[in-house]
């Protein structure tokens, strides 16, 4: 990958293990950011070329990004961040990836769909565990029932946070939750709906979340009806109903400043044992309008591990002209068993 992709917020937690990740691998991706001390430290650290650059101006962004055949942003939040180089993405025909799992994001980028196939340009973001395998197993749930009209994910797992992951949570407390209804995404308050629901260790509560696949999962499958959950223990969903109140306050430019640097001071991310030590499973099912459900369920390793793997994966995969050009999912450009290609993950049929 050398000279090939520019990997932007590459000095952030994630962005971080997604260079040790190419770097195991033998690649030599060119590292890009905002901030040129931490960045320098890294590309020496990593015998790496490396670009300091914010996204204040397109003419710059284009200009930094033109020599590369693909851009990967780790980034977040992405509301900040995937517009411009997007932008710069169809101008300069570079090819556009990112691990985002942020609804607004998705369709964003989703929007650009026209545009990217006229610039023979590869739109593909969440390209991480946000949402390689839960729109992966949405993709599979929706072959074995072809006439599926509702889709429901669910995650377990999700116990520890980077600082982006963290910062991208700030600016969803005043968006409430998300759901897609009819073929539209729709606002829902904070833990619409609760349910028990089994992701292999026994039921657990989960409640309604405004996850990316609210977004992918209906372009990989054509389903109009998708609710996301995460299982959180009981006392959470009360609290989180209780942020719906709190939402225009949360929503206002001093809190949410204060909150994400409250996040900066205070959030390094998981450490490698703590990432060593996770299990992550995630949970789906399909149902149509008579009534027939097929559900099954995954079992991963890390999430940040992970998406440093897919992310690595897929761009080589995009490097390599195996991904069309326009806006793609995971799914859309891989299949539903592209999650089985990594090592670690384990997906299982639920019976009845």
């Amino acid at each position: 990958m050398a000279d090939d992709v520019l990997i932007y917020g590459s000095y952030g937690y994630t962005g971080a293990l997604v260079v040790e990740r190419a770097a195991e691998a033998g690649l030599s991706p060119t590292l890009a950011g905002r901030r040129a001390e931490p960045l320098e430290r890294q590309a020496t650290d990593h015998d790496l070329d490396y670009r300091v650059f914010t996204l204040d101006r397109p003419s710059v962004v284009a200009n930094r990004i033109e020599e590369f055949d693909a851009v990967l942003n780790c980034a977040g939040p992405f509301s900040a961040t995937a517009d411009a180089l997007v932008a710069a993405c169809l101008e300069t025909g570079t090819d556009y990836l990112d691990i985002t799992g942020e609804i607004d994001a998705f369709e964003a980028t989703a929007e650009r769909d026209r545009d990217a196939e006229k610039a023979d340009v590869t739109l593909l973001p969440g390209v991480g565990f946000d949402v390689v395998p839960t729109d992966c197993l949405a993709a599979y749930l929706a072959g074995k029932l072809h006439d599926a009209t509702h889709l429901r994910l669910a995650i377990d797992g999700l116990s520890t946070f980077s600082p982006g992951t963290l910062k991208s949570v700030v600016e969803g407390l005043s968006q409430g939750g998300a759901a897609r209804i009819d073929g539209q995404i729709e606002t829902v308050p904070p833990a619409w709906k609760t349910r028990r629901i089994d992701l292999g260790a026994g039921p657990k509560p989960a409640v309604t979340i405004p996850w990316g696949d609210v977004s992918t999962a209906y372009y990989s499958t054509g389903i109009g009806n998708i609710e996301t959950y995460a299982a959180v223990p009981g006392f959470a969903a009360r609290v989180m109903r209780r942020t719906d109140r709190l939402a225009p306050l949360l929503g206002t430019p001093p809190v949410q400043t204060a909150l994400k640097e409250l996040v900066d001071a205070t959030v390094t991310g998981p450490t490698a044992a703590q990432r060593a030590l996770s299990t992550t499973r995630v949970w789906g099912e399909v149902e149509n309008d008579d009534g027939e459900r097929v559900a099954a369920r995954l079992e991963l390793p890390d999430t940040y591990d992970f998406t440093a793997r897919t992310a690595c994966e897929v761009v080589r995969q995009v490097l390599d002209g195996e991904v069309e050009s326009g806006f793609q999912t995971p799914a859309s450009a891989f299949g539903a068993d592209f999650v089985l290609d990594f090592d670690g993950v384990l997906r299982t049929d639920i019976d009845g």
